[in-house]
């Protein structure tokens, strides 16, 4: 999330921002041996390790995979979080992508603080994770200040297939300047201007991009694209009717992008 512009309304997002961080690690479920085999989705097996980040901080992430696939990833899609949320946020994502067959890390960043997000350092970490997993190529994907996260990854990544950011938040203009000078596929799923996406401010971003394609999604609001949100997220950002359903629509775009940049091979002789 980003944070608004009024005081008032400022002083009360970090407020909740911090009661968020705090409850959704107590909230989270622990990592299951498999799940999604239920109508007619293919198992998906999570795991729970944690890294080193860049500044010797406890990199915690869950490794989503096929149950069928590879257990190391040659395709890997990192996810970043949200301002001061979690990976417990970013699960559906994570669950989504893994079932349309790819290997999916969902991170929870260790450097931001609530008066100083460390976006690059967040985007360094996501790297890493990429690194310590081994991955050949990688699609990094972020909600809101974890899109610019997503987006700091990639440009500094070789392995870089593409960028997806969910509603992104630029931040003192440097998502501007590394979009400017990103030469692979960014893909921006954006809803209406918000207080909580700063106006829409990652459009600007998404238009420095050559090779930007943007994906509207005019009725939702910023935690619709958090899968699953809580209700401090809507308390603080606004609610609109038909929030599950525009999630799903959200989702099934997030996983389609994902395809369009590392489509999956048929296998020989199907």
């Amino acid at each position: 999330m980003s944070l608004p512009v009024r005081p008032i309304l400022s002083a009360l997002l970090l407020c909740l921002a911090v009661a968020a961080c705090t409850s959704t690690a107590l909230r989270e479920e622990p990592p299951q041996g498999g799940s999604g085999a239920q109508a007619g989705r293919p198992a998906v097996v999570v795991t729970e390790e944690a890294i080193q980040g860049n500044r010797g901080c406890r990199l915690d992430y869950r490794l989503y995979s096929p149950a069928s696939a590879n257990p190391k990833p040659d395709t890997l899609v990192v996810i970043g979080h949200g301002f001061l949320r979690s990976r417990a946020r970013m699960a559906g994502h994570a669950q989504a992508i893994a079932a349309a067959g790819y290997h999916s890390a969902s991170v929870t960043f260790c450097n931001s603080r609530i008066w100083d997000g460390r976006h690059r350092d967040n985007g360094r970490d996501m790297v890493r994770l990429a690194d310590a997993l081994d991955a050949r190529r990688v699609v990094y994907l972020g909600f809101s200040a974890g899109g610019l996260a997503a987006l700091l990854a990639g440009q500094q990544d070789p392995r870089t297939l593409g960028v997806v950011a969910l509603d992104l938040v630029d931040r003192d203009g440097i998502g501007l300047a590394a979009a400017r000078g990103f030469d692979r596929p960014l893909i921006g799923l954006v809803g209406p201007p918000s207080e909580c996406n700063a106006g829409n401010n990652g459009l600007p971003v998404l238009a420095a991009s050559q090779h930007s394609q943007v994906h509207r999604f005019p009725e939702a609001t910023h935690c619709d694209f958090e899968a699953p949100t809580d209700w401090l997220c809507d308390r603080v950002c606004g609610t609109r009717p038909g929030g599950e359903q525009r999630r799903a629509e959200i989702l099934q775009a997030t996983a389609e992008a994902v395809r369009s940049l590392a489509p999956i091979e048929a296998p020989a002789g199907s």
